[in-house]
């Protein structure tokens, strides 16, 4: 199980070296308080997407992962001597003591995902579903780089990792040198994302009132979540049913954080490059360019639907703005600077471009982005107007419900620092830009779905994007002395109360975990899944029941072997397979009904063949929940012979040409 120690060691050493490097590059291109609140996440965004394509290459070790680290900290030391290029000592900075309160806050998303002993065994919080992509972090410190499939190899290949792996990638160098559990790696790195999203949204508070008051502003409005338990009150039910749809995963920054921290961290790199983007339209520099490619690279790289269809949209929109903000003289040369990031984005991007391509294909969607209008309103709303009515009730319903404290202050304050008469040029078209930024993002929410899953992430992670952008108008809007100073602070502060009961309900299930079956049991499986390593080799492929523990989880998935296994699967189920694996969904459900039906006891000779040689099942594990248990198909088979039985507790065959 996770060692707190190593996850407390993990998310300090993500802190220092990557704000270190980030902090290192921003005084030189941005003001003084987004040059410190986008530090970490600016750092984790150029040092992540330039290691990626150059580990691939040399070779994704331990030493690689250190001495690219202690380039990148000589060459931080060095530019930390250089003068920087704006005199900007007296303008507002971040107040040292709130890097504290948001990194208490930040404890919450990490909580989550940390394993809870009770006296019936341990308990998991409902976030980790969503984190059995941690056997890819462990597949690349295992296996290396490009990075193996762990969920599916057809024929016992390597098969195509078919998903956005960056964040993934980072936590792996973590892991790698300092010897610890993918686990471990990405709970430090989900404390740093959390952090680092809200340092960013501090220095951008700060840098649009002018006051330090705005940090502290952020780290309240971020700790809020929706109005669903306030409102159960009244209509009886938490998912506010018949009268609205059921909550599918839309929420704000508390609930995102634990989630999926990947797509927060693309978003918060998103944000940063739209701060670059209005930077570089102001004070065009080499440097600059290069750093706005790197970071959007790595928003792309942690999340093609925030980093790439919500930010591209949103790039743009804003295009225009941008362009109106400059001289006539200096539009063509902005333009081709801006040409020449993208170019330089896509070329450090393309491997995996080139994969969520044939992961596309593969798959056999020929349409994989689609319009579909958020579903809003439940059956109490008749069926023949409730699509029509969806569309208003998006913006008046759901987003009021599910960020109370941020989308009615927030749509204010954008609103004030538009069109506030004081504001100079420069920071009207800031101003500008921000509101474009954080209105596209809501409408490919409320607009646009992915295909390629049961939910789609584009529709409830685009949204994050303009949560960031709206916690910071909000703090800012307090913070600043204007006419509407007062409206703005009410409805924050409403909101906030307001949504206070679904905050607590959240981070008490963050921290106490949901009471499932199958404590126990997964109690056991470290000692189960180090017995299996003792028989697979580091490349070798595992098969288990898909649906082993399956009930531990909100929705079934084969969680004690993503988090424990550290071995690569044949087939690691439907969930799984999803996420990770270039499958047509006709192909997909015939595996899955396959190895279901091999694990329940109902194997033909032909199914126990095919595990062997169509999808490379080196070793397989049995348990006693398995009705394979009682009807064990592999006992009389020649393809596998029995390695180990252990006191009642499991079986571990393994294929008889690879037996030792």
């Amino acid at each position: 199980m996770p060692s707190s120690l190593h996850v407390v060691l993990t998310g300090l050493l993500a802190v220092a070296f990557y704000a270190a490097l980030g902090h290192s590059i921003t005084r030189h291109v941005l003001p003084r308080a987004l040059a410190s609140g986008a530090a970490p996440v600016i750092g984790w965004a150029i040092f992540s997407a330039v290691t990626l394509p150059l580990l691939t290459i040399v070779g994704f070790t331990s030493s690689t992962v250190v001495a690219s680290g202690a380039v990148c900290l000589l060459a931080s030391a060095w530019l930390v001597t250089t003068r920087r290029r704006e005199r900007d000592a007296a303008s507002p900075a971040i107040p040292v003591w709130s890097y504290a309160a948001v990194g208490v806050l930040a404890l919450g998303p990490a909580v989550a995902l940390l394993p809870k002993q009770t006296a019936a065994g341990v308990q998991l919080a409902d976030p980790i579903f969503d984190h059995a992509k941690i056997a890819a972090v462990d597949a690349m410190a295992r296996q290396g780089l490009p990075p193996v499939n762990p969920v599916f190899g057809a024929f016992g290949e390597p098969g195509q990792l078919a998903y956005y792996y960056l964040w993934h990638f980072s936590a792996a160098e973590l892991a790698l040198p300092l010897h610890m559990m993918g686990w471990e790696a990405a709970i430090g790195l989900a404390w740093f994302t959390a952090f680092a999203s809200l340092t960013l949204t501090m220095g951008v508070a700060v840098w649009l009132s002018k006051k330090p008051s705005a940090a502290i502003l952020v780290v309240l409005v971020a700790a809020a979540a929706s109005l669903r338990v306030t409102l159960s009150l009244v209509f009886g039910s938490y998912q506010l049913t018949p009268f609205m749809e059921p909550s599918t995963g839309l929420g704000g920054w508390l609930f995102q954080a634990a989630w999926v921290p990947q797509h927060l961290m693309s978003a918060a790199c998103v944000v940063a490059a739209m701060l670059l983007l209005i930077r570089y339209a102001q004070q065009q520099s080499l440097t600059a360019l290069v750093i706005l490619a790197l970071v959007v690279a790595a928003g792309f790289e942690s999340s093609t639907y925030v980093g790439g269809i919500t930010f591209g949209i949103a790039a743009l929109v804003s295009a225009p703005i941008l362009l109106a903000g400059v001289a006539p003289k200096q539009r063509l040369r902005l333009v081709a600077g801006l040409a020449l990031a993208a170019v330089l984005a896509v070329c450090l991007s393309a491997p995996l471009i080139r994969d969520q391509a044939a992961n596309v294909m593969a798959r056999g969607t020929s349409h994989p982005i689609t319009i579909s209008p958020f579903a809003v309103l439940g059956a109490m709303v008749p069926l023949s107007v409730r699509r029509v009515l969806d569309l208003p009730a998006y913006w008046l319903l759901l987003l009021p419900i599910e960020f109370p404290a941020i989308y009615p202050a927030g749509v204010v304050a954008l609103a004030t620092l538009v069109v506030s008469r004081a504001a100079s040029g420069a920071e009207k078209t800031t101003a500008m830009v921000l509101a474009a930024f954080a209105v596209t993002s809501l409408c490919v929410s409320w607009l646009l779905t992915s295909t390629l899953g049961e939910n789609s992430d584009l529709t409830l992670r685009a949204v994050l994007p303009a949560v960031i952008i709206l916690m910071a108008s909000v703090a800012a809007g307090v913070a600043a002395a204007s006419r509407r100073r007062a409206i703005i602070a009410a409805f924050a502060l409403g909101g906030l109360v307001l949504s206070l009961p679904d905050s607590a309900r959240m981070l008490a299930s963050y921290i106490e975990g949901t009471v499932r079956p199958g404590g126990e049991l997964f109690a056991q499986s470290p000692e189960l899944w180090a017995a299996v390593r003792h028989y697979a080799p580091p490349s070798a492929r595992v098969a288990n029941n898909p649906l082993y523990l399956h009930d531990l989880t909100p929705w079934p998935v084969n969680i004690s072997w993503a988090l424990l296994a550290n071995r690569s699967s044949c087939f690691a189920g439907r969930e799984m397979a999803l996420a990770f694996a270039p499958l047509s969904p006709e192909r997909r459900e015939a595996i899955d009904r396959q190895f279901i039906r091999i694990f329940t006891g109902e194997a033909t000779p032909d199914d126990v063949g095919a595990m062997a040689n169509n999808y490379g099942c080196d070793v397989v594990v049995v348990v006693p929940q398995d009705g394979a248990w009682t009807k064990d198909p592999f006992a009389a088979n020649p393809l596998y012979r029995l390695a180990e039985s252990r006191d009642g507790r499991w079986r571990i065959y393994v294929r008889a040409v690879t037996a030792r």
